[in-house]
């Protein structure tokens, strides 16, 4: 770990509550999970909460949304899982301030085969997680697109779930499937998982069909549908590319304000 300590820092900040941990889960690609984990996480930082933010998806976007360096890495998240590395010692604050990263690189595109046969294969990242857990108020974790054993550690280690939706056709295809997978892992792993919120990104106000996908959704999963929507936006695609979240890059931007409206919400639903 960095030579910044997360030690002595406690759950919300007071420790009168339980940490909150999230995983942003969706087995298809581009609906903006890894956008959502950086951004999401710097509001909630820029907003007073401690956060730590765990990169579980081989890609590693959002490591490299942050401005890390997947290449220059030894160790990852994969280190925690399949090693001996205490995850505190993997633990990078980042540019934002109260925010605090697990990074991911390449090298956990080999843990989905190790999982197979290790012990407690399913709750391996809840064991890693849980020395450190109580230093945050919020834990994120970005999970890859597909709902194999990564994302299935991501469930049990969780007591919530975010499911970003693209405002785009097909938007409800695979859900099904998605849902049930949280209902097993939810049934045999984990009871206290809940759908912590669904959130509608790449919404274009200007189209007829981002508000009919906004409005199936809602006809959907009721009142567990967060009332922002992260709108689709160029700088918003471009922050990445600049390993910056977007209320760096573009402070006073849409897409900083969305993400700003959603911390506020996540926190409210507390």
């Amino acid at each position: 770990m960095s030579d910044t300590p997360v030690s002595g820092l406690h759950g919300r900040g007071d420790g009168s509550h339980p940490t909150r941990v999230l995983a942003i889960v969706n087995q298809k690609g581009g609906v903006g999970k890894s956008t959502t984990a950086v951004n999401l996480t710097a509001a909630l930082g820029d907003a007073g909460r401690k956060v730590l933010l765990v990169d579980l998806d081989p890609q590693g976007n959002a490591t490299s949304g942050y401005g890390l360096d997947k290449n220059q890495r030894e160790e990852c998240v994969y280190n925690a899982l399949l090693g001996d590395t205490p995850m505190a010692e993997l633990i990078e604050p980042v540019e934002v301030e109260n925010v605090f990263v697990v990074p991911a690189t390449i090298q956990l595109a080999g843990a989905e085969i190790e999982l197979v046969s290790a012990f407690s294969r399913e709750t391996k990242l809840k064991g890693v997680l849980a020395p450190v857990i109580d230093d945050f108020d919020f834990v994120i974790i970005d999970c890859p697109p597909s709902l194999g054993l990564l994302t299935v550690n991501a469930l049990s280690a969780a007591n919530g779930v975010i499911i970003p939706v693209q405002c785009e056709y097909y938007a409800l295809e695979g859900l099904s499937k998605l849902l049930e997978s949280f209902k097993l892992v939810k049934t045999h792993l984990n009871p206290g998982l809940e759908v912590f919120g669904v959130l509608m990104t790449m919404f274009d106000g200007r189209t007829r069909l981002s508000q009919q996908v906004v409005e199936e959704v809602k006809d959907f999963f009721d009142e567990t549908v967060f009332e922002t929507v992260i709108p689709r936006s160029v700088r918003l695609s471009e922050a990445p590319s600049f390993g910056q979240p977007i209320t760096l890059f573009d402070p006073h931007g849409r897409g900083a304000e969305a993400y700003r409206s959603l911390a506020k919400e996540v926190i409210s639903r507390g």
